[in-house]
């Protein structure tokens, strides 16, 4: 087998095009907000409970796994690489179009944040959810659209996975 049989199948076009996408939205997200309304200095409440706020993650999707420091940036950058190299090859092998557009963002959202991590070192986070009352307060993880893709992503492959055989079996 050759590489392009690995990495071209009849829906790769098609993940590929929501991958860019993905990406492209992710990316003029954070260049808008970062660099042409600095963000950093001029925070967006946008509600009661939801705000545009920068924050620098060091480490995966919500905050997790923190590495700050280079060898930690460049290990995290090379899991990402990994990772979009397997997905594509899956993509490659997709028949439907719901994993394929499934896959097409999970790759774009790992691609916008490695972007990131290539540019700053670190992964610009920007959404903020929050709620509290009387004596308590609820905060969520601070994430950015490349997380909201790859949940979507993740979410399509798990429906697909649970559902998507009996829908195209049923008569």
């Amino acid at each position: 087998m050759n590489l392009k049989s690995y990495l071209a199948g009849p829906l790769t076009a098609f993940g590929v095009t929501v991958a860019a996408l993905a990406l492209v939205i992710d990316q003029a997200s954070k260049l808008y907000l970062v660099f042409v309304h600095d963000l950093d200095a001029n925070p967006i409440r946008l509600g009661p409970f939801f705000d545009f706020v920068l924050t620098r993650n060091y480490g995966i999707s919500y905050g997790l796994l923190q590495m700050p420091g280079e060898a930690g940036q460049w290990a995290l950058v090379g899991f990402k690489l990994l990772a979009v190299l397997l997905l594509w090859v899956w993509l490659a092998k997709a028949e439907d179009r719901l994993t394929a557009l499934s896959l097409g963002l999970i790759i774009g959202g790992a691609a916008g944040n490695t972007v990131d991590r290539l540019l700053h070192g670190w992964v610009v986070d920007f959404v903020f959810f929050h709620v509290s009352g009387a004596g308590w307060q609820f905060k969520w993880f601070v994430f950015n659209l490349a997380d909201v893709a790859i949940v979507a992503g993740v979410a399509g492959l798990l429906y697909e996975s649970f559902f998507g055989g009996r829908a195209v079996k049923a008569p």
